[in-house]
């Protein structure tokens, strides 16, 4: 009875919206999830008479289970999509989800470096070694450009401008925009371009991508991970620190500079502004400290 209809809604997603593989996967898991509900709750319904009631049962179900508010959210998401999908086909004449509120998700803010935490960082890196030139450069791109460590992996030399300073890159649901990389990020990018992977034979399907382990293979996104946390290690920095920090301080270091929300937005490829507004909580607490420090009155 639902299998049809996620089938078909698996297709949409795919060929219509040109999500990634990933994302196709969590939104039919989401939807599969509804479904098993349904059955354990004597619920003999398909999807297209499913009311907003049902749908608050469910959610009731995945608190009791102990999921938290995160998962129950992203899970919200799917199956609006869902039903969205399924009044765009004219299936249903009303949404059910339409008046669904997700559940009140705590804002937790992340952790951010400091200009001189990513200065230690850079100096702890032993520059005498071919993966050392390789990591600080990968650094230096996510610091300068505030990608996410997929777009770093994936990221193709033919997508590199250099001599106008920007790079092209393939983000979330394959969409594509243009991000401005910094004269020192092109630096150490070049010096690992011409002294190390130009040394290395890439492997089938890594012909185009710029940064490559010591076989000539893509980096894993674990790989990046990995390298991050043992530099923050010899550095000695206490913080815990992942690639999304450097996009976290990317974003939080242009705001508190003074940039505009919309540009940041555009430079992180967030689809909606509401996701980039976490950064101006983190500008606010900076404002706060500065007030506390300076101020007569603080």
């Amino acid at each position: 009875m639902w299998q049809s209809y996620i089938k078909q809604f698996k297709n949409y997603l795919r060929l219509e919206r040109s999500l990634s593989g990933n994302s196709v996967d969590a939104y039919v898991r989401d939807v599969e999830k509804l479904a098993e509900f349904t059955e354990l709750a004597k619920i003999d319904a398909p999807p297209v008479r499913i009311t907003e009631e049902h749908l608050t049962a469910f959610l009731r179900y995945l608190s009791e289970l102990g999921m938290a508010a995160h998962s129950q959210a992203r899970m919200l998401s799917g199956i609006k999509a869902f039903y969205k999908y399924l009044l765009l086909e004219n299936e249903i004449t009303d949404d059910p989800t339409e008046l669904l509120e997700s559940p009140r998700l705590p804002r937790k803010l992340p952790d951010v470096l400091s200009y001189e935490e990513i200065e230690t960082m850079l100096a702890a890196i032993d520059h005498s070694t071919p993966e050392g030139t390789r990591n600080r450069a990968i650094i230096e791109v996510l610091y300068s450009s505030g990608l996410r460590v997929s777009e770093l992996t994936g990221l193709q030399l033919t997508h590199c401008y250099f001599d106008i300073g920007f790079l092209r890159i393939l983000g979330k649901g394959d969409k594509v925009r243009l991000v401005p990389i910094g004269k020192e990020a092109i630096k150490y990018t070049q010096l690992y371009l011409d002294h190390v992977r130009n040394e290395l034979t890439p492997a089938k399907d890594s012909e185009d991508i710029v940064f490559l382990n010591r076989r000539g293979a893509q980096l894993t996104r674990v790989m990046i991970f990995i390298m991050i946390k043992d530099i923050a290690e010899k550095a000695g920095i206490q913080k815990t620190v992942s690639p999304h920090t450097f996009r976290h301080s990317f974003a939080t270091h242009l705001i508190e500079g003074g940039a505009s929300l919309r540009a940041v937005q555009e430079m992180l490829g967030h689809e909606s502004i509401t996701t980039t507004e976490i950064y101006t909580h983190l500008d606010r607490d900076y404002l706060r400290q500065i007030i506390t420090e300076f101020h007569p009155r603080g």
